[in-house]
């Protein structure tokens, strides 16, 4: 039986950023995964600004290297796109300029296929004799004992951990069954994603597109540019309301493509490249208990997508870094209770839950087309509503923003 420190269930995302920041702390651990790398993971594709950032804070020579990589492409920016199709483009960064060649140099946000970005992130903890990594094993079995936790799955694999980060996504069991999660319909996203080629009409600066048409509501149509001239399209709607209107998303998407008077035109030579796959989003739109005796939750496993965006990478990242950051506090003073672990859920939320908190109401909004459209209408006007939405995807700094009144007095009255 292998005995570590650190046991962490889930080499995405949220997993990698985990087992990096402890290594950078000289920490040993054990990250397990079912999926033998490269593989395929149904998401967005979409690497905002944070992405950078949080790999920046793990280790800048990371973060340089998915600089140089190429199986991605820059992007610069969001297009939100209103029911009545009032458009507003959101740079990454809130000093974007669409003619600044300082920041075509510099693009803080990428789009690329999620098997290159976690693989690329396998690859990094491969680079790091501080990390055991287990590919290919299914974990079926978590026993809390006096002296830790012991898991245990196929390929006989089994470990002894004084403390498990659980980042193995949105149908994690441990997630349900130990800490008591489970699916809210009305804090949940289904979505459905399709690669096509030859979609015409993409923003130069590869900004990703969000189209929040009225026959999706509360959801969007999304077009993401990615390398060789393909795009990631998809469409993602709150489960409650698909449920309720029995929505079949596979057929709205396809009926969006091929009648819908702008894209039928900007698909009119496009191809579909790949099968139209489903995923769930678990959103970050309520507040949960995210850590217990010996244990802390990260990414999809601790619902924490941003609800209005449905961004879910750059969260994960963060979520992972900070779980690490409080393990190595816990281990440090010998104490992995519930009590010294709830920390971990203070900071999440601290640094996280201001912008979380904004998403839900703008998520909230959606609902109201006219309003929607009225809000859209206004922050093309606007240079601090458009800076706000800009830092959702840039760095998390919007609690100073939130906690300063002179913020909303410019919020209300900068046109």
């Amino acid at each position: 039986m292998l005995e570590t420190k650190v046991c962490i269930v889930g080499a995405g995302p949220a997993g990698t950023a985990a087992a990096l920041q402890l290594a950078q702390l000289g920490i040993h651990c054990v990250v397990v995964d079912k999926a033998v790398f490269p593989r395929d993971k149904v998401c967005g594709d979409g690497l905002s600004g944070k992405v950078i950032t949080a790999l920046n804070k793990i280790d800048p020579a990371i973060a340089t290297r998915l600089r140089e990589a190429n199986f991605k492409v820059n992007s610069w920016g969001v297009t939100f796109v209103s029911p009545g199709r009032h458009s507003l483009d959101v740079g990454y960064r809130p000093d974007y300029n669409s003619g600044n060649q300082q920041h075509k140099e510099t693009p803080i946000g990428y789009v690329c296929k999620r098997m290159d970005f976690d693989n690329f992130l396998v690859d990094e903890v491969k680079r790091r004799s501080e990390i055991t990594l287990l590919e290919g094993v299914t974990v079926d079995k978590y026993e809390l004992k006096e002296d830790g936790y012991y898991v245990t799955g196929s390929n006989d694999f089994k470990v002894k951990a004084d403390l498990l980060i659980i980042a193995n996504g949105a149908h994690s069991s441990f997630t349900k069954e130990v800490a008591n999660i489970t699916m809210e319909p009305e804090h949940y996203v289904a979505g459905i994603r399709a690669y096509y080629k030859n979609v015409s009409g993409n923003n130069p600066d590869n900004f990703i597109e969000l189209h929040f048409l009225k026959s999706l509501l509360p959801g969007y149509f999304w077009i993401f540019p990615l390398p060789n001239g393909e795009a990631n399209v998809g469409v993602g709607v709150l489960s409650e309301a698909v449920r309720k209107k029995k929505m079949n998303l596979k057929k709205s998407m396809l009926d969006i493509v091929a009648n819908d008077p702008v894209f039928k035109e900007r698909f009119k030579d496009a191809e579909l490249v790949s099968n139209i796959e489903g995923y769930g989003l678990p959103l970050g739109s309520k507040q949960r208990v995210i850590s217990g005796e010996r244990y802390m939750l990260v990414g999809d496993a601790a619902y924490l997508i941003d609800p209005f965006t449905g961004e879910g990478i750059g969260n994960g990242l963060y979520s992972g870094r900070i779980a690490a950051l409080q393990a190595a506090e816990a281990l440090k003073a010998n104490n992995t209770s519930a009590a010294q672990l709830a920390k971990y859920d203070a900071e999440i939320y601290r640094i996280l839950g201001p912008e979380l908190k904004l998403s839900h109401r703008l998520q909230k909004l959606v609902k109201y087309p006219w309003l929607f459209n009225t809000l859209m209408k206004i922050s093309s006007r606007n240079k601090q509503l458009q800076e706000l939405l800009s830092c959702m995807f840039y760095e998390v700094d919007l609690r100073k923003k939130l906690a300063k009144p002179s913020f909303y007095v410019k919020l209300l009255f900068n046109r």
